[in-house]
């Protein structure tokens, strides 16, 4: 099942990484910035909201579809080809959006977005983790670069897609992303290697006929009961949760049972790389499920605007950056044990102390400090998890790995938000619109999130506590003390 290798080690490993993390800002920031246009949408192309929504489901529906063929799609045409191939795609469904005229061509055209968008995610992954074995380590350090977006992006996206809305147009919430994203074609195409196809691998079609469909099926149906008032009760949300649940049964069975699968499951049987992902899904499940409440606090309770709400998340991303970019420089020297687990209890502090002052008139200082801690802990936390759970995965193993990460923390959100959704809404209904009643249904539905954090912190006392070999001190290939079996072994 081996997927291409590089035919020669890249030169630069950190300017991979930044490109990878440029092409990842325009995704992550399109989603949100489209997020807080729904209504704007709505009133552009005279359509009903149920109707606008398919703007977000149809890209949501076609980025799920293809990320379980990320790993066939890298051996057949090349890692390279794949990523700037994806990229492109994505610039161009972009310019179509921008330019669309009615309501059906810009659902249309999102969904040539998210074929693209799909791909751009695991495969990027995948190469910042092949860079980083070519040049001997520093996987946390190239990581915490790559992965930036993933927590900036998403504070920054509200108050840019405010204003684009506000004082421009909403076509320029896509067209914004045409320059960025020719830039990272051009980039990517004098920095990343080139890495020579393995056409006599087969695509496993069966599998890709269970696992794309059934995994877009899950996604639509956790989406749909995140808007739907009826919650999972609403028949546009079971029946595709139910559809995607018998897919996704039928590939597990396929995929124990079967030489050359889509994507193989056994990797999991790699003790690093199940904690990584037992750790990393109910802490993704609390942290982005929250991530929906957050702005509706402010703007339910507190009256603030789209972008007001959106400048008082702000400091949130920042804190998330910065401590991403220590603790990615740390994990790289420290066990992953030392980094993770405090990080989450951080994290929980944090939303703890959130949904304490969570009220109408709550001191301002308090909401932005607390947010900054919870930032701080999320920073620490998420991409320490990804290393420790890639890190000793054989290079002919990585895009597999990578697309189970991508799976995993896809599927989280999801349900995090979706479950979020539905224990708010319950509680909203009996508040009245009553200020103080309202904050009580937050602060309520937050403590499920800090549940979920403190679960994934039971896994991560279980990561390694032996710290990686350092790069300086390691010849070029060298595993850490973690990886002494390979993850290859398991076939």
């Amino acid at each position: 099942m081996s997927a291409s290798l590089p035919a020669q080690p890249p030169r630069s490993p950190v300017a991979i990484a930044l490109v990878t993390a440029l092409a990842s800002f325009t995704i992550v920031m399109d989603t949100t910035i489209v997020n807080v246009a729904l209504h704007a949408l709505a009133g552009e192309f005279d359509a009903p909201l149920t109707t606008i929504q398919w703007v977000t489901s149809a890209y949501v529906l076609a980025l799920a579809s293809v990320i379980p063929a990320a790993p066939w799609a890298m051996g057949r045409f090349g890692a390279r080809r794949v990523y700037l191939g994806a990229i492109a795609l994505f610039v161009l469904g972009s310019a179509l959006s921008g330019l669309a005229w009615s309501a059906e061509s810009l659902i249309a055209f999102r969904a040539l977005q998210g074929l693209g968008g799909g791909l751009i995610t695991p495969v990027g992954m995948s190469l910042v983790l092949r860079a980083a074995a070519a040049a001997g380590g520093r996987q946390g350090m190239l990581m915490s670069l790559s992965g930036l977006s993933l927590l900036v992006a998403p504070a920054l996206g509200p108050v840019f897609g405010g204003w684009l809305v506000d004082e421009i147009s909403w076509r320029w919430m896509f067209l914004v992303n045409v320059p960025v994203g020719a830039l990272a074609v051009v980039l990517g195409a004098r920095i990343i290697p080139a890495d020579e196809p393995s056409p006599g691998r087969r695509l496993d079609v069966p599998g890709l006929l269970l696992l794309s469909p059934g995994f877009a099926a899950l996604i639509f149906g956790l989406t749909r009961a995140n808007e739907s008032a009826d919650g999972f009760a609403a028949p546009d949300s079971w029946l595709p949760l139910l559809l995607g649940a018998a897919l996704v049964l039928g590939f597990l069975r396929r995929a124990f049972t079967t030489s050359g699968p889509l994507l193989d499951l056994r990797l999991l049987r790699h003790r690093p790389l199940a904690l990584g992902l037992l750790s990393l899904v109910p802490f993704v499940m609390g942290y982005f499920g929250s991530m929906l409440l957050t702005p509706m606090y402010f703007q339910l309770v507190r009256g603030d605007g789209v972008m007001e709400s959106g400048l008082m998340t702000i400091q949130l991303g920042l804190a998330a950056g910065v401590t991403m970019q220590l603790a990615g420089r740390l994990v790289d020297r420290v066990a992953a044990r030392w980094i993770v687990l405090p990080g989450m209890l951080l994290a929980a502090t944090g939303m703890g102390w959130f949904a304490a002052v969570a009220q109408p008139g709550a001191a301002e200082w308090q909401l932005r400090t607390s947010l900054a801690v919870l930032g701080a802990g999320v920073g620490a936390t998420m991409m320490p998890s990804i290393t420790a759970a890639t890190r000793s995965v054989a290079p002919a193993d990585v895009p597999a790995a990578s697309t189970l990460v991508n799976i995993g923390t896809q599927l989280a959100t999801a349900v995090g938000s979706a479950v979020m959704a539905v224990l708010l809404a319950g509680r909203l209904d009996g508040a009245g619109g009553d200020p103080a009643a309202m904050a009580e249904a937050f602060r309520a539905t937050y403590v499920w999130a800090v549940a979920l954090i403190l679960a994934a912190a039971v896994p991560a006392a279980f990561l390694s506590r032996r710290a990686p070999a350092r790069p300086d001190a390691a010849p070029v290939g060298a595993r850490s003390e973690e990886a002494r079996q390979p993850a290859s072994h398991i076939r």
